[in-house]
């Protein structure tokens, strides 16, 4: 459970940067729990006096008050624990700044009352949804990227282009990333901390909206629907392709059999 407050919460700080990097499907957190972690789900430790590093099973690691050595640094220790690397690493970013009403300004800094590990906690949950959409969303782009000739091609010629394991492999993908916005990620869930913080509800909400979380994986929850009825389309007609061409082949046979049938009647 995440720790709720901090003895002595920083509520003037100077400005600071968090960061969320995605760096794989999966991170390994076994073994990585310290006695002195902020919070266990997500967990959370400190680097250093200031800084905070929360890593997300999902692949995802948030940085927050880390300068760039110190945060390839953290990230190279974390990388042996990373369960299927990505060839490109999506990134958020934000800063952070004091306020007394927290909000997000036009120019997207966000205003927290203090550096708590608890609001710390909450940018980061939002930071890292983020950016693991960020790549679900240029996933399902690639498949529709793949899917745009396969329809038009459908739409001019009258038949299915390509092959019944090229419709799987595209039906695969679509899974997995579903798999991942409605599973592992859980975009539409709120952090377990507000279980215990509800005054941090409002914070969340904001971030939520800034981030546009709900509307992002609802729309990339419609464009994995259109994707498997679309794949599933294509794979019905290469199916019924394929029967045809059966058929074609049993009428053959039995013609060419009756024609060898009524050769030999012929012959005596």
């Amino acid at each position: 459970m995440a720790a709720d407050t901090m003895t002595g919460a920083e509520t003037d700080f100077a400005p600071l940067t968090a960061r969320a990097v995605l760096l794989g499907e999966r991170i390994d957190t076994a073994g990585l729990e310290r006695r002195d972690a902020l919070s266990t789900m997500p967990l959370a430790f400190r680097v250093g006096d200031q800084a905070v590093a929360v890593v997300f099973r999902y692949g995802v690691v948030v940085l927050i008050g880390l300068d760039p050595l110190a945060e390839d640094e953290a990230l190279r220790g974390i990388a042996p624990r990373v369960v299927g690397p990505f060839p490109i690493r999506e990134e958020e970013a934000v800063r952070l700044a004091p306020g007394r009403e927290e909000r997000i300004d036009p120019e997207g800094v966000v205003r927290i009352a203090d550096r708590s590990p608890a609001r710390l906690l909450i940018v980061a949950d939002a930071l890292a949804k983020s950016a693991a959409l960020a790549h679900d969303e240029r996933q399902v782009s690639q498949v529709f990227d793949a899917l745009e000739p396969w329809s038009r091609d459908l739409a001019t010629r009258g038949r299915a282009p390509g092959g019944r394991r090229a419709m799987i492999r595209m039906i695969g993908s679509a899974l997995l990333v579903e798999h991942r916005v409605s599973g592992r990620v859980a975009v539409g869930e709120k952090p377990d901390l507000l279980w215990d913080r509800p005054d941090l509800e409002r914070l969340y909400a904001r971030l939520e909206t800034e981030y546009e979380l709900d509307e992002r994986a609802e729309v990339l929850n419609r464009k994995l629907r259109l994707i498997g009825q679309t794949a599933r389309l294509m794979t019905d007609l290469i199916d019924t392709e394929r029967s045809l061409r059966l058929e074609a082949a049993v009428v053959i046979l039995i013609v060419a059999e009756i024609a060898l049938t009524l050769f030999q009647i012929a012959r005596g």
